[in-house]
């Protein structure tokens, strides 16, 4: 057994951590301060934990020190409270602040844990991932051939990553179906937040691929870009959040800002006093309030769901597709004092109309599941334009004899059925508001 100097020790340590203040926030949080706890300490369960870890010190087939055993111990403590509490070493620490600015080393996959087997939440576009067609639902059951069932979400996450360059062999099973491999190569991940485009004359299209710092200012500049470039008010935007899994809270708020004038966005509930959080709408729609579809599905998950939670009870825009991820929880950082920190669920948010997304999602508004339209063979219709001295229509314009005339250059909805449902949605809008 240990001596009791030693178990009190161990005590003030535990008790050091759990009182340690929180400083940001990842995914969907802000600063706050934790309370520290005043429950006291159970003796039996730190003198079980000390005799476990002398007979493993003892009786283990290698030597181990203490050091990996109470660090070894931490990791356990916040993976077995939900899937998405961790203990972050230096390494991991600062990876999580890198990919909240934008750029980072890795495969581009936003991955959580089911019934211990990795899951894809979603691939981040223009990455190894999603350029290897890695899809959300996916099923990592292997990495470089070591099963991944036993492991923590952190570790095998740690086993992705590694040197830019470096190739990486995964085995996937999706829908139920036979495992196969996917060999990715490691990338620096530069992740850019929001792209805009106009489909065609009129109608607009904002992709937020992730929400980072600066997301809530780049919504605003392509709004801005989207009725510069249409040359006067747009008729309808699309703004898609298809497999976006998330990101920092406040870009999430400023982005619904942009598209409403009042009202509640999103709140918070918690244990800790600083967790009870409301934000709501400035008045400062950048939008013009044009109607809007919003495209969601099973990789829209965290601060995207928040986005669109809010726009649908707010009754501001049409959500179209399929029901998102469901993750409705907060994680606040609670860095410690050696570059490492405590990743933990601190909260739950809830919609404006207070629905909780935990484990639920957001359902749309049209159901529109991803499809591939195909055209059916047509017969060469015999039409008068074909006949031999046919009269001219007196308009000016040629004649257009049967499979002649001008095509149109392919826009990004021609391939994308879900994006294409929605552009159709907002045209039949802009009639109905223009009769």
């Amino acid at each position: 057994m240990l001596h009791l100097s030693r178990l009190t020790s161990l005590a003030l340590t535990i008790a050091l951590v759990l009182g340690a203040p929180l400083a940001f926030a990842d995914e969907a949080a802000e600063p706050t301060t934790a309370a520290t706890t005043k429950a006291p300490l159970p003796l039996d369960e730190l003198r079980t934990f000390a005799e476990v870890m002398d007979r493993i010190k003892a009786a283990y087939v290698e030597p181990v020190d203490d050091k990996t055993l109470l660090e070894n111990a931490i990791k356990g403590m916040l993976s077995n409270l939900d899937p998405h509490s961790a203990y972050l070493g230096p390494e991991d620490f600062a990876e999580l602040q890198e990919s909240t600015s934008g750029e980072f080393g890795g495969l581009g996959i936003e991955v959580g844990a089911e019934d211990g087997i990795i899951k894809v939440v979603s691939p981040i576009d223009d990455t190894p991932a999603s350029k290897a067609g890695i899809q959300a639902g996916d099923l990592i059951v292997k990495i470089n051939g070591q099963p991944t069932r036993g492991h923590t979400m952190t570790e095998a996450v740690d086993k992705m990553r590694g040197k830019v360059g470096q190739k990486i062999t995964l085995t996937l099973v999706r829908d139920g179906g036979n495992p196969f491999d996917v060999t990715l190569t490691r990338a620096t991940i530069t992740v850019k937040s929001v792209k805009s485009q106009l489909l065609e004359s009129g109608y607009g299209y904002i992709r937020i691929t992730q929400f980072q710092v600066k997301t809530g200012d780049e919504v605003a500049k392509a709004l801005a870009k989207l009725r510069k470039d249409n040359g006067k008010k747009l008729n309808g935007i699309v703004l898609d959040l298809r497999n976006n899994p998330g990101g920092v809270l406040q870009s999430a708020v400023e982005v619904v800002d942009h598209f409403i004038t009042k009202g509640l966005i999103v709140y918070t509930k918690g244990r800790i006093a600083n967790s009870e959080l409301r934000f709501s709408a400035t008045g400062n729609d950048l939008s013009e309030n044009v109607p809007l579809a919003v495209l969601i599905n099973g990789g829209s998950a965290s601060a995207s769901e928040i986005v669109a939670g809010a726009l649908q009870d707010q009754k501001r825009g049409v959500l179209m597709g399929t029901t998102s991820f469901g993750k409705g929880s907060v994680q606040t950082v609670l860095p410690l004092n050696n570059e490492r920190a405590l990743k933990i669920t601190t909260a739950l948010y809830y919609t404006p109309n207070g629905r909780s997304i935990q484990a639920q999602g957001i359902a749309p508004d049209i159901e529109v599941r991803q499809a591939k339209i195909t055209n059916e063979q047509e017969n060469e219709y015999f039409k008068e334009a074909d006949l031999q001295g046919h009269l001219g229509n007196g308009n000016g314009g040629a004649d257009q004899p049967t499979g002649s005339g001008p095509k149109a250059k392919p826009m990004p909805q021609d391939d994308d059925y879900q994006l294409a449902q929605a552009l159709s949605l907002l045209k039949g809008l802009s009639i109905t508001r223009n009769r």
